[in-house]
């Protein structure tokens, strides 16, 4: 009777190596709190799942809205978690062999997963975010913007 707001998951897998799990993730809605917190927060449940997941989606009714390949490096700070990264397009929706840059520009994501109540973790994002100033300009970025 009622829609609900959609409810999103994000599949990801690593394309180097044949056979690495898939990796379902649910990202909930980020808190509305002090506007003065230097990080989007918001709740996280990953889980790594079994070859067939696209397929149990399917059938459970999800639908998929877009794909990219994302070709980059991971480092990481302590808990925090760097990635340096371009975005690709899929010309043709399945081949991920056929794809093209959506950008000349490296995209750098900062995220660290936290317990609730853990307010220090975003000054220590920040802190991180001042060293790389000089060359990559970190901002915390709006979900609702993007809609």
């Amino acid at each position: 009777g009622q829609q609900a707001s959609p409810f999103v998951l994000r599949a990801r897998r690593s394309m180097d190596k044949s056979g690495m799990p898939w990796h379902l993730r649910y990202l909930g809605q980020p808190e509305i709190g002090d506007k003065n917190r230097h990080a989007l927060v918001r709740n996280c449940v990953d889980i790594a799942t079994s070859d067939n997941l696209t397929d149990f989606l399917v059938e459970m009714g999800f639908r998929m809205d877009h794909e990219f390949v994302a070709k980059g490096h991971v480092f990481r700070k302590g808990i925090m978690k760097i990635v340096v990264y371009k975005i690709f397009r899929i010309l043709m929706p399945g081949n991920t062999e056929s794809i093209e840059p959506l950008s000349l520009s490296y995209l750098v994501e900062l995220n660290v997963v936290a317990p609730a109540g853990q307010d220090v973790v975003s000054d220590d994002m920040r802190n991180f975010a001042e060293q790389l100033k000089p060359l990559v300009h970190l901002e915390k970025i709006d979900p609702k913007r993007l809609m």
